[in-house]
């Protein structure tokens, strides 16, 4: 896993060859962030990474300068391996990682997010669920993103709040966005 851009640009971290999770590429990243920063102050943002996997997307928004990222990862290994990043960037401030289940945090959670991400296994059983999981259960501000990572198999094209989808190879983004006032 690499780091792509900002402060931490370059720093790369190895998972090891046990971890399951499929990582974000970074010529999937690089293009998603540079759609993001022509949008967003990243150091205003509240930001929510669901299935966070090895963290990328969560060390991404770090390194751009956001200061409020909660990341949720069930795995007990993949959730150890961000913890040790976390310390490794001195993040504790900035980045609260929970291990936990994603589905259940957007179900229990009171909280409201300026930007959501998520990245689900691509075949996980509610994987189509997942954006009515965000807006269902309110979690994004006002005017707020929510960008889904999925494979060419899914479409939310007749989503209501889709904005927008993005291709980068086998990597698509799906754009959100709240537009009912929360």
């Amino acid at each position: 896993m690499r780091i792509v851009g900002g402060i931490h640009r370059g720093r790369q971290f190895h998972p090891g060859k046990s971890f399951k999770a499929r990582p974000t590429t970074d010529r999937a990243k690089e293009s998603l962030f540079n759609i993001l920063t022509n949008r967003y102050d990243f150091e205003s943002l509240k930001v929510l990474d669901l299935f966070a996997g090895t963290g990328s997307i969560s060390f991404e928004f770090l390194s751009r300068g956001c200061q409020s990222i909660t990341c949720i990862e069930l795995d007990f290994k993949h959730h150890a391996f961000i913890q040790s990043i976390v310390q490794q960037l001195n993040a504790k401030n900035e980045i609260r990682a929970i291990k936990g289940n994603a589905f259940r945090f957007c179900e229990q959670t009171s909280e409201k997010y300026d930007l959501i991400f998520a990245d689900p296994p691509y075949d996980h059983p509610k994987f189509e669920e997942v954006p009515n999981l965000i807006f269902d259960n309110q979690l994004l501000a006002e005017d707020g993103l929510f960008i889904l990572e999925h494979s060419k198999y899914y479409d939310f094209s007749n989503h209501p709040e889709l904005i927008e989808t993005r291709n980068y190879g086998s990597v698509h983004f799906s754009f959100f966005q709240n537009k009912q006032p929360s």
